[in-house]
């Protein structure tokens, strides 16, 4: 499994990126898996629903299936956050793992920039920080990516972690 993020405060651009991306990647015939971190307070269930009212009852794990989809949602009820590492063993296996926060992990990553976010640059404070997608000229010795160009950025990764041409 190769494994790329991406860095980047909110509103600069990462999931309308990613979005574009994996589409492209699966063109390519890749698996592709995404582990996105979130704020401590997400939830990925509705108030009411059978699932909802079992896990908030004390169920640690909740698992809904059908025949489309299935989701387990695990409540960790005090215990540490899992690490990347550890949520990457709950993965099934595939080609590409994109990973959506996780800023300070050592993983290659792409750091999603906008100025009008208002927020400083990421890369010089993460030497693994490997380009800067941006939709202007930054101030860099980084390689720089057009935002807006989603296809010159899949081939960027693709050839990073080594599943691109010239690899």
């Amino acid at each position: 499994m190769k494994i790329f993020g991406f860095a980047g405060y909110s509103g600069s651009g990462k999931t309308t990126l990613i979005e574009k991306l994996i589409p492209l990647f699966v063109q390519r015939g890749l698996k592709v898996s995404l582990i996105k971190h979130a704020h401590h307070t997400f939830d990925v269930d509705q108030p009411g629903k059978d699932s909802f009212r079992h896990r908030h009852a004390g169920c640690t794990e909740v698992l809904v299936t059908s025949s489309r989809r299935w989701a387990l949602m695990h409540e960790l009820r005090g215990a540490a956050e899992p690490t990347l590492k550890e949520q990457m063993q709950r993965l099934s296996p595939c080609d590409l793992l994109l990973v959506e926060g996780f800023k300070h992990e050592p993983i290659p990553k792409l750091e999603v920039y906008r100025a009008e976010v208002g927020e400083s640059m990421i890369h010089p404070h993460d030497s693994n920080i490997v380009a800067i997608a941006s939709d202007a000229r930054v101030e860099t010795q980084l390689p720089q990516l057009d935002l807006n160009a989603p296809d010159m950025i899949a081939a960027f990764i693709l050839k990073q972690v080594g599943l691109g041409q010239g690899a």
